[in-house]
């Protein structure tokens, strides 16, 4: 019951519509999880986040008039010497694309494009609850990616927490711009494993269809247990490569990455991947792709909208947590 009551919160989220749903109210949603299930949090202002050095982010929030936001969840409820689980969820509250405007058909469900960040919010929210022991750890940067004179633009530099430069090739590649200082921020906690979950490629939905989302991890070793994580709790995943082959598609003539690969019809969702593989150094990560699982589909019985997805896996791997990392 707890888990399909938080699964519904975050479906009610992703739900919200955009002139709703902004950085600050998806803080403000943390904020009312926290207290509700009994975890810490806290919320970054752009001061903050400017004086963090995080790039990406400011980068990315830059022609809206909403601010962003940075917002960290704690639970510590494991063994004191347990590296903790650390997730991070895209929580883009609005995506329009930015200057690589999205074509008409394609925005009108993007309001749902912080689906990652509120299934981190509510994941832990239920794992608090079910009082399962482990260190876990939530991170998600939450920006409105919004067309204006203040825009980032194409051909820009963006200077990220980790001290990578990021040449921006497309507006519209924005979830792994704001991810790779969440990604950096959470070296800081010298994590067991990350796990980012993110509505970030359409070439993930293409690939994969409607009843799974996809998963890549830098340890081989992990790949089965990961699988197996999603087979356990419903929310299914199913592996795409992540070879070192794809790291020259995405490498920078004026800056250190590029946010899209050369050739951007071809491989989008390991060229996102590969993207964000550069920003974990040598920890253990797992990057979830819920493009695919954003919204529901026809035979699953539940109303239109967000689907929820992630929620049900971040129970399931918190379970599993110190088998998996065996």
């Amino acid at each position: 019951m707890i888990i399909g009551e938080e699964v519904n919160h975050t479906r009610f989220l992703a739900n919200t519509p955009g002139s709703d749903m902004t950085p600050a109210l998806l803080a403000h949603a943390a904020q009312r999880a926290a207290k509700n299930a009994g975890f810490k949090v806290r919320v970054l202002d752009e001061l903050a986040i400017k004086r963090l050095g995080m790039g990406g982010v400011l980068g990315v929030s830059r022609g809206s008039d909403e601010k962003p936001k940075f917002i960290i969840l704690e639970y510590m409820k494991g063994p004191k010497a347990q590296n903790p689980l650390v997730l991070a969820g895209k929580g883009v509250t609005f995506d329009t694309g930015g200057i690589n405007l999205k074509p008409e058909q394609y925005m009108y469900e993007m309001h749902m494009d912080m689906s990652g960040g509120a299934a981190v919010i509510h994941g832990i929210a239920a794992v608090a609850r079910l009082r399962i022991p482990i260190n876990i750890v939530g991170l998600i940067p939450a920006v409105e990616n919004m067309p204006s004179g203040s825009s980032y633009r194409p051909g820009d530099l963006l200077k990220s927490l980790s001290g990578k430069t990021i040449e921006v090739l497309n507006t519209d590649a924005e979830g792994r711009v704001i991810l790779a200082d969440a990604l950096a921020y959470a070296l800081r906690y010298k994590p067991g494993l990350i796990a980012d979950f993110a509505t970030l490629t359409g070439a993930a939905h293409v690939a994969l269809g409607n009843y799974c989302s996809a998963i890549f991890t830098n340890r081989d070793q992990l790949q089965e247990k990961l699988i197996a994580v999603g087979t356990a709790s419903g929310d299914y995943v199913w592996p795409l490569p992540l070879w070192d082959e794809y790291l020259a598609d995405i490498k920078g003539i004026f800056g250190d990455l590029t946010n899209m690969g050369k050739h951007d019809r071809y491989g989008g969702a390991i060229h996102g991947a590969k993207f964000l593989e550069q920003f974990v150094d040598k920890t253990p990560w797992a990057h979830i792709d819920i493009a695919p699982r954003m919204t529901t589909s026809e035979g699953e019985y539940l109303s239109k909208g967000a689907a929820g997805a992630g929620v049900r896996y971040i129970v399931e791997l918190a379970r599993l947590y110190s088998d998996i990392l065996k």
